[in-house]
């Protein structure tokens, strides 16, 4: 009897053993949705379970502009200039932290938009959400009119408010226009469709 019991306890320790050098993801699938781009400072393309695309928006805040078309890129304005530099950082810095998360995050769909798009609030695997750290760096704000259809809006708050606190990102720019305020502007030329949340 006892020998038998050493054998299921030396099978048991040798299963688990072998769970943890195969990685529980290949036995029981991956977490979170799989980011295939990001598409820019605030707007994700995931791939669902059935391998089909779709698009998220970030809830709850805005990023800046990035350029989007060649006339954009070769943009000697400075106000252009100076809106897609900051897009670019906040697009690399959310690229970051996907790649950081294995390509993967969960999300919480708070709304969408007539253009199909899910607006959700973003967190990697391990619990960070993606909006807090973009605004808490400056490298986003916080886009008010929407803000009643954001869960976490306390949170984003104090998060832009401590990078307005110590001029961080977008905070240190004086020459920085809103994102919302940026499109405004250049409507005649729109950057991106954009409806619900920026």
């Amino acid at each position: 009897m006892e020998n038998s019991n050493k054998k299921v306890l030396i099978w048991l320790y040798a299963t688990i053993i072998m769970l943890g050098a195969m990685g529980c993801e290949q036995i029981f699938g991956a977490r979170g949705d799989l980011v295939v781009r990001v598409s820019d400072g605030d707007t994700l393309v995931l791939q669902d379970a059935n391998s089909k695309n779709f698009t998220v928006r970030f809830a709850c805040m805005d990023a800046p502009e990035i350029p989007h078309t060649n006339k954009q890129k070769q943009s000697q304005r400075a106000s252009d200039r100076n809106q897609f530099n900051w897009g670019v950082k906040a697009q690399e810095r959310v690229q970051q932290l996907v790649q950081q998360a294995g390509d993967r995050v969960t999300l919480n769909i708070t709304d969408s938009d007539r253009y199909g798009r899910k607006v959700a609030e973003v967190r990697l695997r391990d619990g960070t959400f993606v909006q807090q750290v973009l605004l808490r760096e400056g490298l986003a704000k916080v886009y008010r009119p929407y803000l009643n259809k954001c869960p976490s809006k306390d949170i984003v708050q104090q998060a832009e408010a401590e990078a307005k606190q110590q001029r961080l990102g977008v905070w240190s720019d004086a020459k920085f226009t809103n994102p919302w305020e940026y499109r405004s502007f250049n409507k005649s030329k729109p950057l991106k469709e954009r409806e619900n949340t920026p």
